[in-house]
């Protein structure tokens, strides 16, 4: 009689989940990311583009394994549902399919959050509900958030799915920073508020200067300046949120690239009296056709800088409106925080743009800041100090990783504590200093 061979598959220790995969859904986009979080590394990225066109593009690049090339394909993507089944084919394509045991979850970016959701959160029916009951605050971001995550529930019912809200960093902000001065029972009635925006950028790249200070979150003062296309503000206090720049949208604070940041309220008016401008068409022009596109047609840092070099006045003024606000705005953090530790630059712009880290620092010194021309002009995709060593407080370049806290806070929930070393794994992928972010 022969003896039957050992079944190996019953014999085997059970796979431990630990693989999470990050979905940033745009209203036409899909973004994402899988990580393994034993070791926090990037096993695969890929974007779809121009989804429900003739012309959608999926770019998928493996980052294991030798000579792991990107990976195109072209052709209409017909919505939602089909980019993610395009993607998963992809991963699957290099052994990473969604159906693998070691996919502990999904994270998904959700922008805003309201003031209910102020930590991740497993996505219920009922939590579904109350993001979609947002909208009216966050009409262009909350429905192309809720597509990914119903699409995502659609095709892996069975795995946890975490919403990582954008906003909830920003929940601790007290009700002097939060509140605008309107009254009070048509604000609560309507959810008029500031809430912020950029949360996930600012806890991790706040967290990530105290590392490279060598201190403890809780101990450090920091003003993070997250500058790409969407730019924001934040004053962090012992690693609390005390202040940010965006309000009730995205709209309000810095020079962005297309969006005019602060602006006084009766300009609005004013186009609707005086220019027959509608409501749509205001809002279009301050959130596309403002900021440095609106100034002097360019909203890509390096061009305006190469104008600004070849003596356009335009671009020149473009530069100057763009760094004074952010210079009023490290100010007023200054004053707000009451003492500050470090100033961080981070995302497209913050990590790569030299003459804008520069300018505005350029004259502060009384508060304690300057920049260390050579430090300054380095470039590298590690955190770094840019100040001299007399200076008081700390300037820093801290490399963002958005997609990298999605995981961690997702894992953190679903899947246990995430490996304690520190640092991204690659770059941010925050080279193009004209990157589209909120």
């Amino acid at each position: 009689m022969t003896t039957p061979a050992p079944d190996h598959e019953s014999t085997a220790a059970p796979v431990e989940p630990h693989r999470v995969l990050v979905l940033n859904s745009g209203s036409s986009s899909v973004k994402y990311q899988l990580l393994d979080m034993r070791d926090r590394s990037r096993l695969a990225s890929g974007l779809v583009e121009r989804i429900g066109e003739e012309t959608s593009r999926l770019v998928h690049t493996p980052l294991t394994g030798a000579g792991a090339e990107p990976r195109e394909r072209t052709g209409r993507i017909a919505d939602h549902t089909a980019a993610l089944e395009a993607a998963a084919e992809e991963l699957a394509a290099d052994g990473l399919g969604l159906d693998s045991p070691e996919l502990a979850a999904i994270g998904h970016r959700v922008v805003h959050g309201g003031l209910k959701f102020s930590a991740p959160t497993v996505i219920t029916d009922e939590v579904l509900e109350e993001i979609e009951r947002l909208v009216p605050v966050a009409p262009l971001h909350n429905p192309a958030n809720i597509t990914g995550i119903v699409t995502a529930r659609a095709l892996r019912p069975d795995l946890p799915q975490v919403a990582v809200f954008d906003t909830a960093f920003h929940t601790t902000m007290p009700e002097a920073a939060a509140r605008y001065a309107i009254d009070v029972e048509t604000a609560d009635a309507h959810r008029i508020r500031r809430y912020g925006f950029h949360g996930t950028s600012h806890a991790y790249v706040s967290r990530k200067t105290a590392e490279l200070l060598g201190r403890a979150p809780e101990d450090l003062n920091v003003i993070v300046l997250h500058l790409g296309n969407g730019a924001s503000a934040s004053a962090v206090a012992g690693g609390r949120c005390v202040d940010t720049s965006m309000g009730l949208t995205p709209l309000e604070g810095l020079v962005m690239g297309t969006r005019s940041g602060d602006i006084d309220p009766a300009v609005t008016f004013h186009l609707k009296r005086v220019a027959g401008m509608s409501a749509d068409d205001i809002d279009v022009l301050l959130n596309q056709r403002s900021g440095l596109v609106g100034l002097c047609g360019d909203n890509d840092m390096r061009v305006i800088r190469r104008r600004v070099d070849e003596g356009d006045e335009r671009a020149a003024l473009a530069f100057d409106i763009y760094i004074h606000r952010l210079k009023k705005y490290i100010g007023a953090y200054t004053a707000v925080l009451g003492r500050v530790d470090a100033v961080a630059f981070t995302a497209g712009v913050g990590e790569n743009a030299a003459p804008v880290r520069e300018a505005a620092i350029a004259g502060l010194e009384e508060l304690g800041m300057a920049v260390d021309a050579t430090l300054n002009a380095v470039r590298s995709a590690q955190p770094r100090l840019i100040s001299p060593q007399y200076a008081r407080v700390a300037v820093a370049v801290v490399p963002t990783d958005e997609e990298l806290e999605i995981a961690d806070q997702t894992f953190a929930l679903v899947g246990g504590p995430v490996n304690a070393e520190t640092g991204p794994r690659s770059a941010s992928g925050s080279e193009r200093l004209g990157q589209v972010d909120n």
